[in-house]
């Protein structure tokens, strides 16, 4: 398990993919539409930031109605997003007020699909910070042996789950509320 406690400050970030249900968009052409990030205190675990822009998509420009549906996403927003560059830029001028941090996110999926779009649009990875699964570090400091989606763990230490389920900032500030959990500052009631 990571030590979390010798960073000033924990990034919960929470990304937003093209996606289909009937498999046209292949799992390594998928590209980020949302990028939701807060910034928490690690001291407090208090979110002191927010960072959220929508990306246009280049492989697959067109979201599926299964995409819409999915993570509220329209059409619209993603076409007057800026496309994953400049989004890249923006989000790295934020993240360079904070030094010191650790990139979290649930699961490895947020990790993989920055490697992936990064390739293809041939720039770095956009994150300094050393990576951690929220998700396992959960399962990990709680005694549990199986891995839950993020709703069930809000479920488990009974939090309601605000904003929309599968929108990157309100999975994030979802995400974020679970981390006196993940960090094992609280104990789940069995």
């Amino acid at each position: 398990m990571m030590n979390l406690n010798q960073y000033d400050y924990l990034l919960v970030l929470d990304l937003e993919a093209t996606c289909c249900d009937q498999g046209t968009i292949k799992r390594h052409e998928m590209e980020i539409i949302e990028i939701g990030a807060v910034m928490v205190e690690a001291q407090t675990l208090k979110i002191i930031d927010e960072f959220q822009t929508f990306i246009k998509p280049v492989r697959y420009p067109k979201l599926t109605e299964f995409c819409k549906s999915l993570t509220s996403i329209t059409q619209t927003q993603v076409e007057q997003a800026p496309e994953y560059p400049a989004a890249i830029a923006m989000l790295k001028k934020w993240l360079s007020n904070y030094p010191n941090a650790v990139f979290g996110s649930w699961g490895d999926y947020d990790h993989n699909q920055f490697k992936q779009d990064s390739k293809f649009h041939n720039l770095p990875f956009p994150i300094a910070y050393p990576h951690v699964n929220l998700k396992q570090q959960f399962s990990d400091s709680q005694g549990l042996s199986k891995r839950y989606g993020m709703a069930e763990a809000l479920q488990l230490v009974n939090i309601e789950l605000n904003g929309t389920h599968h929108r990157g900032i309100d999975d994030a500030r979802n995400i974020a509320k679970l981390l006196p959990w993940i960090l094992n500052r609280q104990k789940l009631c069995r």
